[in-house]
């Protein structure tokens, strides 16, 4: 049986994106950073979150029955580290705007809006499928995340 730090560690070779997922609740919008993020389905459209258990994003999702992902470009380290958090008022002096009802953050160089189709359990996670419903993008480099820090793409 393998080690659950050694784990960590070998999946921390394998480089991904970073995200802000976003949702809006009576108190207003709300958002968790996440790097389990991946396209599941082109027909249909799906896209496939992950939400630790215990994240204050995941409730609002639940309720709310709609996510959006913002995949982060380049030099967003310090927002990915506020939306990673336990801060409160993660939205206070953030600049975004809505698009199809949900929080899209400035500077994002995509984003994917999503009708919550299913959440399904995933060990100490919550596994969201999301069923597309808009996305858009625009250029510039992602924020990577590699063995425990932020990059990009050399």
């Amino acid at each position: 049986m393998t080690d659950p730090a050694a784990f960590r560690s070998v999946m921390g070779r394998f480089a991904t994106g970073v995200t802000v997922v976003t949702a809006t609740g009576p108190e207003g919008p709300v958002g968790m950073t996440a790097n389990a993020v991946c396209s599941l389905s082109l027909d249909p459209l799906l896209l496939l979150v992950c939400f630790d258990r215990d994240a204050r994003t995941l409730p609002i999702v639940r309720a709310a029955g709609r996510f959006g992902v913002n995949v982060l470009g380049e030099g967003q380290e310090a927002l990915a580290q506020r939306f990673a958090s336990k801060h409160e008022g993660k939205f206070d002096e953030v600049l975004h705007e809505i698009e199809d009802g949900l929080p899209v953050l400035g500077g994002a160089i995509a984003w994917v809006a999503c009708d919550l189709a299913e959440l399904l359990p995933g060990g100490d996670h919550v596994i969201g499928i999301g069923a597309v419903t808009a996305a858009s993008e625009r250029d510039g480099a992602p924020l990577l995340w590699y063995r425990g820090g932020y990059g990009g793409l050399a």
